[in-house]
């Protein structure tokens, strides 16, 4: 156990972590030349075309120190606010991180949030200056700034460059020097943390442990204390590029096991293994429920498709834990899930990954975040979509969730940012300057009004450079309504909102004129109607086609042209009482993009 090491690499998004793994992994001889390939860990389709990571990702690999052989585990994590969740757990089964810091962008928001984890768990961290080979690096400066957040000497900062590959040697000497070796007692029992899983068609789930005390061993009858089930442990190993499999796992080590579990509900992320036998009395203290930010309805485009649909979102939850569902039903779409996500990009992947893994076609309602309604009677429920919403006179107010959110960004671009925040109906609370160009602004604002284009329209004020990472502070009295979508006098509550009361006449009105583009027109005119309560905010109308009834009607009276519209006209009267409307896909998808 002297010889092992655990540890993880946090990071601000696009800081080079990936990058700098796959040096990590060249260097110890891990991965063979012919094997390698740029961002190795990042081995989901979807993360390679966006240049992100989305899963964490643990390896391990031998490293020679001093005539000794050291085994370092390490896990990858992703650097996006979205995936936070990920970085926790990933922190969870290490004892030092490598805090990575980009010589050209500096300390951003994501590297202090995810530092602040980091340090909760009090891990060694070691810090490292990525990209020092780029033009517009600039040591000395980035340097002051690491030594300013850590506290630690200018010397301790290893430079490094994950592209070139120098101070890579350093970097695992730190390793070995700083980060402490796991406790535990190989001789008490076992206790292991579950921290991911796997969900494989040919052997069912795969569950990636950390073991803390004991050992296991190949063959053993284990048991998951949350949900009381036992297995026998048909393989164990540990993670190299491929899976390793071993006869036992002592303390301190990260390994896989299989045990042919074919429900997914049988695994939770957080859990402690132990033997039948001799079970452990002290359960692994796992992680925090995760609190999802967002919530929106996924449904299936053909209604025929709801189980399978479910069995997919049950696979796909083991893979990720943040994600959080329940069925519901919609007059509009049928039978489908409401679910939670961290955050907007959070629900674009799994919408992406439902499609390529699962090949499931779905459809998207408006995004929404949790209220609070408070009753006239005191109590309080909690409403996660706009039709769980009680009618006016029983209910005394509405809460919704608040966010303290902290943006870093050069200060030529304050102005903007801060005139976005206010629109957003933010209200400044702090203003940092960390360096002469450098500012931190916080704000508390309404979690609901960034969770759509907030992040987008402030990377493009700020030209790429501003940094964003939020927190939840709790919930507020609001004055917000129900804004309700009709068509034809029918309403749609799949495209319903809970909006503002001072942004609901905006939000309706450009609703309606976008729904009016994207509806297909019919054979009777249709009116789009948007109301908050019984009162029309807004309307607009799609024309009817109409076929030319005076095409054969040459010369004559009017009153016989007159005769044939009037009874055109009845016709699209009958027409509009019996019709109903389609609405195309795309229509669910237009509340997003409104701006």
């Amino acid at each position: 156990m002297e010889r092992i090491r655990n540890f993880c690499i946090i990071a601000h998004i696009d800081h080079g972590k990936s990058t700098l793994a796959d040096r990590l992994l060249q260097f110890t001889g891990t991965v063979a030349d012919r094997d390698m390939q740029e961002q190795l860990l990042d081995n989901m389709d979807l993360e390679r075309e966006r240049g992100i990571t989305i899963k964490s990702h643990a390896i391990q690999m031998n490293y020679q120190y001093k005539g000794e052989t050291y085994v370092l585990n390490l896990i990858d994590t992703p650097g996006h606010v979205d995936f936070s969740y990920e970085v926790s757990r990933s922190i969870a089964a290490c004892e030092g991180a490598l805090l990575i810091v980009d010589a050209s962008q500096g300390v951003e928001a994501q590297t202090i949030s995810n530092l602040y984890l980091a340090l909760e768990h009090d891990l060694e961290i070691i810090p490292v200056l990525n990209k020092i080979d780029l033009p517009g690096a600039m040591p000395e400066e980035m340097t002051d700034q690491v030594v300013e957040l850590l506290g630690c000497a200018p010397e301790d900062v290893i430079m490094a460059s994950g592209k070139e590959g120098l101070g890579i040697d350093k970097i695992l000497e730190a390793i070995v020097e700083k980060v402490p070796a796991p406790k535990g007692d190989t001789e008490e029992p076992l206790q292991a943390m579950i921290f991911d899983s796997v969900f494989n068609s040919f052997r069912g789930i795969e569950v990636i442990f950390r073991v803390f005390n004991g050992t296991i061993k190949k063959g053993d009858k284990v048991k998951f204390v949350n949900t009381g089930r036992s297995y026998d442990a048909d393989e164990i190993g540990v993670l190299r590029l491929k899976q390793d499999p071993q006869t036992e796992i002592k303390a301190g080590n990260v390994g896989y096991l299989i045990s042919g579990i074919k429900e997914a509900k049988e695994v939770k992320v957080g859990d402690t293994i132990t033997h039948v036998h001799r079970p452990t009395t002290r359960m692994v203290k796992g992680f925090e429920d995760v609190k999802p930010m967002v919530f929106a309805g996924i449904y299936p485009v053909e209604t025929s498709d709801f189980e399978e649909l479910r069995t997919a979102m049950e696979k796909l939850q083991l893979n990720d834990a943040s994600l959080v569902w329940e069925p519901e039903t919609s007059a509009a779409l049928g039978f489908g899930f409401r679910c939670g996500f961290l955050g907007m990009l959070h629900l674009e992947i799994v919408q992406e990954r439902l499609e390529r893994e699962f090949d499931m076609t779905v459809i998207t309602t408006v995004p929404s975040v949790q209220f609070h309604v408070i009753m006239n009677d005191g109590s309080l429920n909690k409403i996660n979509a706009p039709s769980e919403m009680p009618e006016l006179n029983l209910m005394s107010h509405m809460e919704e969730p608040f966010i303290r959110t902290q943006i870093i960004s050069k200060s030529e671009y304050i102005g903007p940012i801060i005139s976005l925040c206010i629109d957003k109906r933010g209200e400044i609370k702090n203003q940092v300057y960390l360096t002469s160009d450098r500012v931190e602004l916080t704000f508390e604002m309404p979690l609901a009004e960034i969770v759509f284009d907030f992040f987008d329209k402030l990377k493009t004020i700020s030209r790429g450079y501003a940094s964003l990472d939020y927190e939840l502070i709790g919930f507020r009295q609001s004055n917000l309504v129900k804004l309700d979508i009709q068509l034809n006098g029918d309403k749609v509550d799949a495209l319903s909102a809970i909006v503002h009361r001072d942004k609901a006449y905006e939000w309706g009105k450009r609703l309606c004129e976008k729904l009016r583009e994207l509806l297909p027109r019919q054979m009777f005119e249709i009116a789009i109607q948007a109301s908050v309560g019984t009162k029309i905010i807004a309307r607009e109308t799609v024309k009817a086609l109409r076929k030319n009834v005076l095409a054969k009607c040459y010369g004559g009276d009017i009153s016989r042209k007159r005769k044939l519209l009037e009874k055109q006209k009845k016709g699209k009267k009958r027409m509009r009482q019996v019709g109903n409307v389609e609405i195309p896909q795309e229509a669910f998808m237009a509340v997003l993009k409104l701006d």
